[in-house]
């Protein structure tokens, strides 16, 4: 039995093809990975992140997009979907279809049970080497739970994290705020 040659891509193959597809892919290093779907209470803490941040960033040279802005890590290759991801000033893209950014400056990661250990490992790891990225967080969908990462200027990160749907998570590169309660906002999670 012969195994098939794995097939390759190059970026721009990758591009072309994401750009007709139905369902959205990450790249990395030649190969085109599938995502899947995302569970209500993931899609809603999304929703709730997103509102608020939008609220937020009105009236100011501010932005935040959803799951579907594609972000490119230069340094690394690898082309992926965050959550949420944010900026203040200029937004920068790879070409003229503006759907792949280049410089965020929050990423926000709602954890599902399939991704959490590429979430806070290898993607992490990515994202550390986008020079515009200057705070991380990571959010639990199966109880409430923040952890939010800051660069340092020694290109360390700094972490702090709550449970307390009290507390709010400051973002301060976008001078925003994320309370928990709004967060997890009608989402059933472990107490």
């Amino acid at each position: 039995m012969s195994l098939q040659p794995k097939s390759l891509y190059t970026p721009e193959e990758y591009l072309a093809l994401e750009r007709k597809a139905e369902y959205r892919s990450e790249y990395f290093a030649g190969e085109i990975f599938a995502m899947s779907g995302a569970s209500e209470r993931h899609n809603l803490i999304v929703g709730n992140v997103f509102a608020t941040l939008h609220a937020q960033l009105r009236n100011r040279p501010c932005r935040v997009y959803a799951s579907d802005m594609r972000v490119k890590v230069n340094p690394t290759g690898l082309y992926t979907y965050p959550d949420i991801v944010a900026l203040c000033g200029k937004p920068q893209f790879d070409d003229e279809q503006k759907d792949t950014l280049l410089n965020p400056a929050v990423i926000i990661e709602v954890l599902s049970p399939s991704t959490e250990a590429y979430d806070r490992g290898d993607k992490f790891a990515h994202y550390r080497k986008l020079s515009s990225v200057a705070e991380y967080v990571l959010i639990s969908q199966e109880k409430p739970h923040v952890e939010h990462f800051v660069r340092q200027p020694d290109n360390q990160w700094l972490l702090s994290e709550t449970s307390d749907l009290h507390d709010a998570v400051q973002l301060p590169s976008i001078n925003c705020a994320l309370a928990l309660a709004e967060v997890y906002e009608k989402v059933e999670v472990e107490a």
